[in-house]
């Protein structure tokens, strides 16, 4: 059956290729520059790797009102046309690179690419949400019973229906009552005819970063993007603050209560682009601690030290300096993956792995090889990349996973498998070192990776700096919709 649209790699995950956890989304926003959508698609562009399914802009002109492209794909195919971007025309804009992780789990539909428009009494506002809502299910059903008719299947639009029911005088203080009733993750940037808005949930788990850009301002997902516009990174918005950006500066306020911040940990193992600076660490440093603790905890002798590209780079570098085993491209990245360029036959669905990743058969025979991975999922592709490893010829192969074990599902933004799916939930480390049929497999304990981020002594038991739910099965936010349909959290005692 052919993909629904010409970047669909659907095919490929009955082989394994997409055995990664999904990004989240990314969201950026402009104010006070020409042709602010431009910068806006800029900024998507370097957020491309939070979402690569779809993305969406909004605009606003006093002239021509608000406009919107929403397009199925990537930044670059959709965006960069003069004819599209002249009817995205104003100095306000804000946009979104989307990868599902609430609602159609089947081919997207074009309703659900954000950003989300509403049309309310004293004027229009749009909203990009990156995150999740724990209670989605619960609210939509309870908006539903009371009149609101919803256009797509995103948890993301429930915010726009809240608002739409709230009794507040303006845009700013519609969104602050709406998302008092949310629960879950969500870092939001949206717009109104004259204001750029961003929020952070309390718990801050997903990054939101502010910035400037000559007489103007931006709001970003990470600050990578920032740089591609030339924009100033000022700071990131704090955990449960809300800024107001208009012609005459910021105004930031705290309308939720405060507590403890529980950042996604994930953001600094894998998620974000290693050029990105969180909590004011470099990521590209923080995972290169993380291999140089790996390699503390999990030394073995051998000949080379190789990534799984790309996100294994530098955890690899990492770990060949403080092992001092030569570090060495061992598996080559075949860059252009982006288009189905073939009719995905049986014979192409087996090629698995092989599509995207070559080994280095010069360099590999012979040697006793340690692969270095971001995390081990379902499995999948980890084995068919030590067959590779084999098949050229490697006399050991060697696992060391800069993340701890996967064993719970993520409900605050990433695509996670059900947690039966998870390797790690059903498999010691022994059993899954024996299941992947490697020489041996360690994991970086928690502890490590709470090092290698700056936590000098590590996770604080009682109350964790991150979130690492996935990890630990401890969900800062009770995962209420996902309870009722009969989740099992981890027991209290365990």
């Amino acid at each position: 059956m052919p993909p629904a649209h010409p970047f669909d790699t659907s095919y490929l995950r009955d082989s394994g290729d997409e055995d990664k956890l999904k990004e989240e989304c990314g969201v950026f926003g402009v104010v006070g520059v020409a042709d602010a959508a431009t910068f806006v698609a800029l900024g998507l562009h370097a957020l491309q790797h939070r979402g690569q399914e779809a993305g969406g802009i909004v605009s606003y002109d006093p002239a021509a009102g608000f406009q919107s492209a929403r397009r199925f794909g990537y930044v670059r195919d959709n965006f960069t046309s003069q004819d599209v971007m002249q009817t995205l025309p104003g100095e306000l804009s804000i946009g979104h690179v989307r990868y599902s992780t609430s609602g159609n789990k089947g081919p997207t539909a074009i309703r659900d690419v954000q950003p989300f428009f509403g049309e309310f009494a004293m004027g229009g506002a749009a909203i990009a949400h990156n995150g999740n809502i724990t209670n989605a299910n619960a609210l939509r059903r309870e908006l539903i019973e009371r009149g609101s008719i919803f256009q797509s299947s995103s948890d993301s639009e429930c915010i726009i229906h809240l608002m739409a029911r709230s009794l507040q005088q303006n845009i700013p203080e519609r969104m602050e009552d709406a998302l008092r009733r949310v629960e879950g993750a969500f870092s939001v940037v949206a717009m109104t005819r004259t204001k750029l808005i961003g929020v952070r949930d309390p718990l801050g788990v997903r990054p939101l970063v502010l910035g400037r850009v000559g007489d103007g301002w931006a709001l970003s997902s990470e600050t990578c993007a920032l740089d591609i516009i030339g924009a100033e990174f000022v700071r990131e918005i704090e955990p449960g603050e809300m800024v107001v950006i208009t012609e005459k500066g910021v105004e930031s306020h705290f309308p939720f209560r405060r507590v403890a911040s529980r950042f996604c940990i994930f953001e600094h193992v894998y998620f974000s682009r290693p050029d990105s600076i969180l909590g004011g660490r470099s990521v590209y440093e923080t995972r290169e601690n993380i291999g140089r603790e790996l390699a503390k905890e999990s030394p073995v002798d051998a000949d080379l030290v190789c990534p799984v590209p790309d996100s294994g780079t530098p955890a690899a570098i990492g770990y060949s300096l403080e092992s001092g085993i030569p570090y060495a491209m061992g598996i080559i990245r075949n860059q252009y993956m982006g288009r189905t360029f073939i009719e995905p036959t049986e014979q192409i669905r087996n090629m698995g792995v092989r599509l995207k990743l070559n080994v280095n058969r010069a360099l590999i025979k012979g040697k006793r090889v340690i692969l270095v991975d971001d995390s081990v999922v379902r499995g999948t592709t980890s084995r068919k990349i030590k067959e590779m490893i084999l098949d050229a010829g490697a006399k050991e192969v060697h696992f060391r996973i800069a993340s701890p074990p996967t064993a719970w599902p993520c409900f605050y933004g990433v695509d996670t498998p059900q947690r039966e799916k998870l390797l790690a939930a059903t498999m010691s480390e022994d059993e899954m070192r024996d299941h992947l049929q490697v020489d041996s497999l360690k994991f970086i304990s928690l502890d490590g990776l709470y090092r290698a981020v700056g936590e000098a002594e590590g996770r604080n038991t009682d109350c964790p700096q991150y979130c690492d739910a996935c990890f630990s099965g401890d969900y800062p936010v009770t995962p209420a919709d996902q309870v009722k349909e009969g989740f099992q959290m981890k027991p209290a005692a365990e």
